[in-house]
């Protein structure tokens, strides 16, 4: 098999163009680049425009419905952004399959819709949805949610909002500039340690922490490969400013992340608890990929399942939405 190199994807693409005038679709698009290079190609979101586009599946059959004097710009931009991935495809045809942490990092991205999509389009967004927990004594208890944030350059500059009503009360949990605190019946209250360590947690140990690694400064390193139940994945370890460390597993055909696994200290304990995070369900979800149902075992016991009923990306929110009621009021 031959490498691919810049002028074949040069050829590849003056071909596409050509035979593909008005309305195209994405899978036949991925077809014709494989019969120019047979090489796996991840599927999912690729290319988000100006122009109007109509998702037609959940994960890789996409239309793209645009007028003809943009049909050909746009199909020469998708095998432009595809391009790097045949190539570090083709070359991987002829060797053994090593990924360096960097390269299993950027793909993941890519699979997700790039990092300008995911920068411009999740910069802030509205997810609402059910939460499930197993108590201590084995009875489980179902709650509604709403989770609102807004990113920041970092991390820690990053604003989220969570309101939970179950059948017993209602509150929110709200970090922002730092700090976090709660708000119950309108009146803002000081969470209780592990609580707050929790919330936290959520925020640093999750598939956005990958997503936003360079951006939040990471460290990341590649454990090698493994396989679990017949499938192969990639091992990533992601190490954050506050030294927190994540271990991801993401799936070697997909790229996508099927879970990850990190360790914590309870407030005030002594031992380690064993968390793993499971990640089901994959939507589009405006040209990015979301997991729709997660599930959180500690030591081996499942204590929370999160289902989304919606997510919405580019919505605008008032910075009261995060701001401690006292010091809002005393803000006009």
């Amino acid at each position: 098999m031959k490498v691919l190199t810049k002028s074949i994807l040069n050829r590849a693409a003056k071909l596409i163009v050509k035979r593909c005038n008005r309305v195209t679709d994405i899978s036949r698009l991925y077809g014709r680049i494989i019969k120019i290079a047979p090489v796996q190609i991840p599927r999912g979101p690729v290319l988000q425009s100006r122009h109007p586009i109509a998702l037609d599946s959940l994960f890789g059959v996409m239309k793209l419905k645009i007028p003809a004097r943009l049909a050909r710009p746009a199909i020469l931009a998708t095998v432009v952004s595809l391009s790097p991935w045949i190539l570090c495809s083709s070359i991987q045809a002829q060797q053994p399959k090593t990924f360096t942490a960097e390269q299993i990092a950027e793909a993941v991205i890519l699979v997700n819709g790039s990092r300008p999509i995911l920068t411009q389009i999740r910069r802030n967004g509205l997810e609402r949805g059910r939460l499930t927990r197993i108590l201590d004594d084995g009875r489980s208890e179902e709650a509604r949610y709403e989770l609102r944030f807004v990113h920041g350059e970092k991390a820690e500059k990053d604003k989220v909002r969570l309101d939970q009503k179950t059948p017993q009360t209602e509150y929110s949990m709200i970090y922002g500039e730092g700090r976090i605190f709660g708000i119950i019946n309108g009146s803002p209250f000081v969470p209780r340690a592990d609580v707050s360590a929790d919330f936290i947690s959520q925020q640093a140990h999750s598939i956005d922490a990958l997503l936003r690694y360079k951006e939040n400064e990471s460290k990341i390193t590649s454990a090698g490969m493994d396989k679990h139940l017949g499938l192969d994945v990639h091992v990533l370890d992601l190490i954050d400013k506050a030294n927190r460390k994540t271990r991801y597993f993401i799936s070697a055909r997909t790229f996508r992340v099927l879970w990850l696994e990190y360790e914590d200290t309870p407030p005030g304990g002594t031992e380690a608890v064993k968390f793993n995070k499971r990640f089901y369900d994959y939507r589009v979800a405006q040209n990015t990929l979301v997991p729709y149902r997660t599930v959180l075992l500690a030591n081996g016991k499942q204590t929370v399942e999160t289902r989304i009923l919606s997510v919405t990306f580019g919505v605008k929110m008032d910075d009261s939405l995060f701001q401690n009621p006292n010091t809002a009021s005393t803000n006009p």
